[in-house]
């Protein structure tokens, strides 16, 4: 077992917290303090370091009960909004996609391949306290003998909503550039003919898993800021998969860790689960996650110090290589060059543009830091840590 200067338990820095005598501080602010006084100083005196992320998500979605109808039904299949809600669970239980796409488009002014409204506009208007309006047919059974009902609810008129989240927070993801001659559409967003412009999606130095690019701290039962309310990491998320390129810092290069997240939906609010709609690929939903990393030791302050010039990021054309599942990289490029509004690729300077915000970003890690420095938010230690 390695040793350290500073050894800290979760129970010390909940006790701290209870008592309001905890040290927090954000993922940009611990920079700093790490620079000038050192990893262990930095560990003696700072308890938690918060983090955050606004960006589409979407592996995300929700599971709500509607309540039975008289006479009962077992749904067979249901929609929301004409937008289409799994059904295959329980007699009144459905589970609605952030990307599943409206049936009938309610503007009915896009054309094909390009959608206005989804399931995560969905899942925002019922946390916007609107009415959705519900449609369910079933098969008829003796115990459940209606074979149809529509009615308007709302999130008051549900019992049971629960947020969950399959593959939230990607631990580092790719800069996108389209090589071919042609402008396309993708879920990284408009990329222009041979190399026009580049996007990215992630917030960096405040980025929630780039902070703890290991899992020493993030695992089932860890307490996050989730939509606006308090949700948890349930498991790892799909596609996790701890990466073989590191920077010497331990930062991962590729796209790389996931996270399961769920919630409760009624504590949720509307600002931090907001629909959207990406020209050309379909809907998603941006999620807004915000997750605690305790300062159990020098390590974990010198893991939280990652600055945006020390996170890499390989550059992918979205036009041939990606579509084709060839794996090539056309190079590097740090997050403090992303962010600079311009990266140099082949000779010349290309515009960048971010899907992820890092002013909201900025504004989940102050919630939170607010939150636990206000003896709010206790952290929650995990019952075991994720694959790293």
């Amino acid at each position: 077992m390695k040793k350290y200067t500073v050894n800290k338990t979760y129970q010390m820095i909940n006790d701290k917290i209870r008592s309001g005598e905890a040290v927090v501080v954000t993922a940009e602010e611990i920079i700093d303090i790490v620079k000038n006084d050192g990893p262990v100083e930095a560990a003696r005196n700072v308890d938690v370091v918060t983090t955050g992320t606004f960006a589409p998500m979407c592996s995300s979605g929700l599971f709500l009960n509607f309540g039975h109808s008289t006479p009962k039904i077992k749904a067979s299949k249901t929609w929301l909004n004409n937008v289409s809600a799994y059904a295959g669970i329980a007699a009144v239980d459905c589970y609605i996609g952030a990307t599943e796409t409206c049936e009938d488009d309610p503007l009915n002014k896009v054309p094909p391949g390009e959608f206005n409204y989804g399931g995560g506009h969905v899942i925002h208007d019922l946390v916007a306290q609107k009415k959705i309006m519900l449609k369910a047919v079933g098969y008829g059974t003796d115990c459940y003998p209606n074979r149809s009902i529509e009615k308007k609810i709302d999130l008051n008129s549900i019992s049971d909503a629960t947020l969950c989240n399959p593959r939230n927070c990607y631990q580092n993801y790719n800069c996108a550039i389209n090589m071919t001659k042609k402008t396309i559409y993708t879920y990284m967003g408009t990329l222009k003919p041979l190399a026009g412009n580049a996007n990215y999606c992630s917030a960096g130095a405040l980025s929630p898993l780039l902070n703890d690019p290991s899992f020493k701290t993030i695992g089932l039962g860890t307490r996050i800021f989730l939509g606006g309310g308090t949700g948890y990491v349930t498991w790892h998320g799909t596609q996790h998969s701890p990466p073989s390129d590191r920077t010497e810092k331990g930062v991962p290069i590729t796209p790389s860790g996931t996270l399961w997240l769920m919630g409760d939906l009624k504590q949720m609010k509307p600002e931090w689960l907001v629909g959207v709609s990406i020209q050309g690929y379909g809907c998603s939903m941006s999620v807004g996650v915000g997750i605690p990393i305790p300062i159990l030791n020098e390590e974990m302050a010198a893991f939280t110090s990652v600055a945006d010039e020390d996170i890499f990021t390989h550059i992918v054309d979205y036009g041939n290589d990606y579509p084709n599942g060839i794996d090539k990289s056309y190079g590097k490029v740090s997050y403090a060059e992303l962010k600079s509004g311009h990266i140099k690729f082949n000779g010349k300077q290309i515009p960048t543009a971010p899907l992820s915000s890092v002013v909201k970003a900025r504004e989940i890690a102050n919630i939170l830091k607010k939150w636990i420095s206000g003896g709010d938010f206790l952290l929650g230690e995990p019952q075991f840590t994720l694959p790293s």
